[in-house]
């Protein structure tokens, strides 16, 4: 249980280094070739990872390619939004805005997959969904976002950036819900490989089709190749943690990176979040928390209930 709650806390750690990288190379670097370098040089850490399980022949067998092209569709797309809002957003604020992702998940659950939410997680959803209102608040109110949405030109960039951190956590949604309909034939080994595999692909051919630029200089070359490498290894730690601890026990941990984005974002770029964030921020994740806590309650009363159940009758 400690090793799934540890491993968890440093991929989260991990994730927040990435963003950082990600946040030093800035907008002028296209989004595509960000995209390319998270996945291609991930291929190491991964492939050693599935030498290490003894999983290489299974993460290549797969019964649902539409599936996984699915998932690598929404997948990319949310990693496209995420790494063009962490370019042009301090580090706290595109974290804290990250955070509703969980909750626009529990949404797109019951409208696709009919799982049954209670009131209280729907009230913990728009109390979450209030605090992401009052982080984009500044942004609303001086029509900067209505900007950004429109392409309108001299949007600012940081209305930019928080209109693509925005579209990263309902399209994260979207690959969660893909993950769970996948996960009920296949092996995260597949998961994960073909996921990376359709994001390089994905973000070299983008990258070849509007113009590939060469780093700059090594500084340039080496966050590319750090991006992805910690990137890789934050991944590959995450998937451990869930197979040493319970998914409704670890989960809430994903909010140390809150704790990481305020020290790394101050140390490294002198990021500090305004008030709206800060306090949108603490409300979405508390509503967060609830809806992991609502949900541990849940799994632990199914996991009862399936003890209590008589065996089924057999033939």
């Amino acid at each position: 249980m400690f090793l799934g709650v540890g491993l968890k806390v440093l991929s989260a750690l991990l994730f927040t280094i990435m963003a950082a990288l990600i946040r030093a190379l800035g907008p002028d670097v296209p989004t595509g070739q960000v995209v390319f370098a998270r996945s291609f040089f991930a291929l190491a850490p991964l492939m050693t990872w599935l030498v290490w399980r003894g999983g290489v022949g299974a993460a290549l067998k797969t019964r649902r390619p539409v599936g996984h092209a699915l998932r690598g569709a929404v997948g990319v797309a949310s990693m496209f939004c995420m790494f063009a809002g962490l370019a042009r957003l301090p580090l706290p604020d595109a974290t804290a805005l990250g955070y509703a992702s969980p909750l626009f998940t529990v949404v797109f659950a019951a409208l696709l997959l009919r799982e049954h939410v209670g009131p209280h997680r729907w009230a913990a959803i728009a109390v979450g969904l209030s605090g992401v209102l009052a982080m984009l608040w500044p942004q609303l109110q001086s029509g900067a976002l209505a900007s950004a949405l429109s392409g309108a030109e001299g949007a600012s960039e940081t209305a930019v950036g928080a209109a693509f951190a925005v579209g990263a956590t309902v399209l994260t949604a979207g690959a969660m819900i893909q993950i769970r309909r996948l996960t009920q034939s296949e092996g995260t080994g597949a998961i994960v490989f073909y996921f990376t595999l359709w994001s390089m692909v994905t973000g070299l051919v983008i990258s070849a089709l509007f113009g590939w630029r060469w780093p700059a200089d090594g500084r340039e070359a080496a966050l590319l190749v750090g991006v992805g490498l910690v990137g890789g290894v934050a991944q590959i730690l995450l998937t451990e943690s869930y197979r040493h601890a319970d998914a409704s026990l670890i989960a809430p941990f994903e909010y140390t990176s809150i704790l990481w984005a305020l020290i790394i974002g101050l140390v490294a770029f002198g990021d500090l979040p305004s008030a709206w964030v800060a306090a949108g921020g603490a409300v979405v994740v508390a509503s967060g928390a609830a809806v992991a806590w609502v949900e541990r309650r849940l799994g632990l009363k199914r996991a009862r209930a399936a003890k209590a159940a008589p065996p089924s009758p057999t033939v």
